[in-house]
């Protein structure tokens, strides 16, 4: 007999955790909701749970290794191409599964038992996921290994929908109604760091195709002169290099912001330099200053700061990312800061500032 906690009617959800904690530690499987489907889980390390979740599953389908997060994915597949490591930052925690080639032997992975790391992973491939919601969120941590999932399907949007194919064969679901998206995750297949869908879900390929796109933002410090002509500017010179409109930037890989180590949010751009690029066509007029936050720090691929101060700022909280964070210009210089300098001063910033955008735009290459 399957044992159900409603969320809705629990006082503390403490309580279906630790529960389903205890479940998973005695090699018993655990139906979980996510954000998509509800999902089956058992504990990694658990021979029981390993064989019983293989019976459940197709005979020769992976099974889905779940990671609280990105950072978590890298211990159990370092060597994750770079495609693949972009689109776990962007999509995790969230409905996106991974499929990549088996972990070496020198990852964590390879520390699990032989039996389990076939029973997970019976090919060439493994698949990894981050699921959306707290509730498995919070067992991970409490977990003394990963969750190992059954692969979801769209039929299971309810614990009904669960215990009607289940009923017996899990100990325990944890019901939190229908789940939100109403469809499955989407796997998505990573070789030669190139993605494809092998199965369709509620990401779609249009949006895969943007959260794997080049993100470039350019730093200064309020994020109302300098940074946010660049950002202009550079939109403009790329889409005339890929003969492209502005708003198509996305559609053909790229994503260009800026933001401000000091910056407050939703300020406007300075006057002197909307009117010197309204002078090339360019409008930023509708621009609004941010804050760099360390989601934008994360999922940039190409940070270029004004000044050498606004790089070694970053770098000093964050050297992880030496190699995404650059000097705008090549020479070593900096770009400095006009307000208060006279209109002329917009104008000698603005030429410096499309000099070196010009140097990273020949670097890249037209699709």
């Amino acid at each position: 007999m399957t044992e159900r906690i409603d969320l809705k009617q629990t006082d503390d959800i403490r309580d279906a955790i630790h529960l389903a904690v205890q479940y998973l530690a005695k090699g018993e499987l655990v139906a979980f909701p996510t954000a998509t489907a509800y999902v089956i889980a058992g504990q990694s390390l658990s021979s029981i749970a390993m064989t019983k979740l293989r019976s459940l599953s197709k005979a020769e389908e992976p099974l889905v290794l779940c990671v609280k997060g990105f950072d978590e994915a890298q211990d159990y597949l370092p060597e994750m191409p770079p495609i693949g490591r972009k689109l776990a930052k962007r999509c995790w925690p969230g409905p996106v599964v991974m499929e990549l080639d088996r972990p070496l032997p020198d990852s964590l992975f390879s520390q699990l038992p032989v039996e389990m790391q076939s029973q997970i992973c019976p090919d060439s491939r493994i698949r990894l996921r981050a699921p959306a919601h707290e509730i498995i969120f919070q067992t991970m941590r409490l977990s003394p290994s990963p969750l190992v999932l059954l692969n979801e399907q769209s039929k299971y949007q309810t614990a009904d929908a669960v215990l009607e194919d289940f009923e017996g064969q899990i100990a325990l679901i944890i019901d939190d109604g229908p789940s939100r998206f109403g469809d499955q995750s989407t796997i998505v297949s990573i070789s030669d760091n190139q993605w494809s869908i092998l199965q369709p879900g509620v990401v779609t390929e249009t949006t895969l195709t943007r959260l794997s796109s080049e993100i470039y933002m350019f730093i200064c410090t309020g994020n109302t002169c300098r940074s946010p002509m660049a950002e202009g500017l550079f939109r403009k010179l790329l889409s005339d290099k890929l003969g492209c409109q502005e708003d198509e930037l996305s559609d053909h890989g790229f994503i260009i912001g800026s933001a401000g180590l000091a910056a407050a949010s939703g300020a406007p751009p300075s006057p002197e330099g909307v009117t010197i690029l309204a002078e090339q066509g360019i409008d930023i007029r509708s621009h609004e200053s941010q804050p760099l936050t360390e989601r934008l720090l994360d999922q940039s691929d190409h940070l270029y700061t004004m000044t050498k101060g606004h790089r070694a700022a970053i770098l000093s909280e964050r050297p992880d990312l030496a190699e995404v964070v650059q000097l705008l210009s090549p020479e070593g210089k900096d770009v400095s800061d006009p307000i208060g300098g006279g209109f002329q001063c917009y104008v000698d910033c603005k030429k410096e500032i499309e000099k070196h955008l010009k140097s990273i735009i020949d670097q890249i290459r037209a699709s």
